[in-house]
């Protein structure tokens, strides 16, 4: 199922702290670094924080800008994003600035949260409806042109206020679950851009779970010190490798650094790394020499810890019958310890069959030792009927994802194959 682009949004000390011990908050950025906030606030979806951002900070979490305002409006989108809280216990106080400031409001929680939400009068005491969820828009890499306000879902229960937006309280069973949430998000609000601000836990849980396609991280130039100050990211799990920088920024005194997470999914679900590899994948198809014979396909072959091992293209280096994940298979040593953990980014589904070489790609992918395979689209007719490459490689006990968002782009360089056209 597809999840909204999540993007965790924070600003800490130079010793790695959100805010210090003080009954005010600790203000680590000027208003140029502000101002920025406010700008990346107008060009998402939605906006989220946790309970204890909430409760600690009392955040409006608005567009201040009359003139982004006015943009989203004329973009037929609503005045202000969606804005988006997460509490288990359901203990939120109905007088914060969160719920009377602004549009429409989420609040995801428990079953028992709910239930005590009921009580503080943030939604009504009724029986959810029985109506079925709305179809789900397209997928699309582009901001939604609304979170529209959607009628009631099972298990969702929705409160009036006429003067700020509606409340949306959506429980989702005896427990939060993360990636159920994200999926509700996308599906049902419309929300393709998600910006989270907090606190350290919300961004520690995203990053921990692999659902987290971007960090903007703010460097304020001062230190706290103080061991009883929250931290920007607590102890735990997070991908072993290093993250992608693809952005510095001085802004005033400040530095900003936007960082990418670059490690594969664990076994058949896909995570934003994926994604991110794979787009490479159909980025390297457009290098091929065009073949009125073979498909034009881009490979790149990725450690567990998110390290390129290789990549490759059909018909590299001269070679008019090489394949793409042959290429990029060669570049590596075969006894590298990382294969056995690496996946294999194709842009068309490895060949199970082939004429021009004793072993097609799918077995030199398994002969290799990789047993996960990220693929945009499924090998159609053209040349082979009835393909299976992800068949042959399932049937081997490897794991074979495939991303169908991409497949427009893996069949860009192929068009001439469906049309005729060179």
């Amino acid at each position: 199922m597809p999840l909204p682009y999540v993007l965790l949004s924070a600003a800490v000390s130079l010793d790695g702290y959100l805010d210090d011990t003080g009954p005010d908050r600790l203000l680590l950025s000027g208003p140029a670094d502000f101002d920025r906030v406010d700008e990346v606030r107008a060009s998402v979806d939605a906006i989220l924080v946790g309970a204890g951002t909430l409760r600690a900070d009392n955040p409006r979490l608005l567009v201040n800008s009359p003139e982004r305002r006015a943009a989203r409006i004329a973009a037929g989108r609503p005045e202000y994003p969606l804005k988006v809280t997460v509490s288990a216990s359901g203990e939120l106080d109905p007088r914060a600035r969160f719920w009377h400031t602004g549009g429409a409001k989420a609040v995801y929680t428990t079953d028992a949260g709910a239930e005590r939400l009921r009580r503080t009068g943030l939604a009504p005491a009724t029986a959810p409806t029985d109506q079925p969820p709305p179809t789900p828009p397209a997928p699309t890499d582009q901001p939604s042109p609304t979170p529209p306000t959607p009628p009631a879902q099972p298990g969702a229960e929705t409160r009036s206020q006429a003067e700020t937006g509606p409340v949306h309280i959506v429980p989702l069973g005896p427990e939060l679950d993360w990636h159920r949430l994200l999926e509700h998000l996308h599906d049902v609000f419309g929300v393709r851009r998600l910006m989270v601000e907090g606190g350290g836990t919300i961004h520690t849980q995203l990053l921990q779970r692999q659902l987290a396609d971007e960090v903007q991280l703010v460097l304020a130039p001062l230190f706290v010190g103080d061991p009883a100050a929250p931290r920007l990211f607590g102890p735990g799990p997070y991908q072993r490798g290093r993250l992608r920088l693809v952005e510095t920024r001085a802004i005033e005194d400040v530095v900003l650094m936007r960082y990418e997470p670059t490690a594969p999914g664990p076994g058949g679900r896909a995570v934003p790394a994926d994604r991110h590899w794979l787009r490479i994948a159909c980025e390297l198809a457009l290098l091929c020499p065009p073949s009125a014979t073979a498909f034009s396909v881009g490979a790149v072959v990725v450690a567990a810890d998110g390290t390129e091992l290789a990549r490759g293209h059909s018909r590299e280096a001269g070679d008019p019958v090489a394949h793409a994940e042959e290429a990029a298979l060669a570049k590596i040593d075969p006894a590298d310890p990382r294969l056995p953990g690496a996946t294999v980014y194709s842009s068309l589904e490895p060949c199970a069959r082939r004429a021009s070489r004793p072993r097609p790609c799918a077995r030199l992918i398994l002969d290799a030792g990789v047993r996960r395979v990220v693929t945009a689209w499924r090998e159609p007719d053209t040349f082979v009927e009835a393909a299976d490459g992800a068949g042959v490689l399932a049937d081997a006990g490897a794991e074979v994802v495939v991303l169908p968002e991409f497949e427009a782009a893996a069949r860009e360089p192929n068009r001439h194959l469906e049309t005729g056209r060179r």
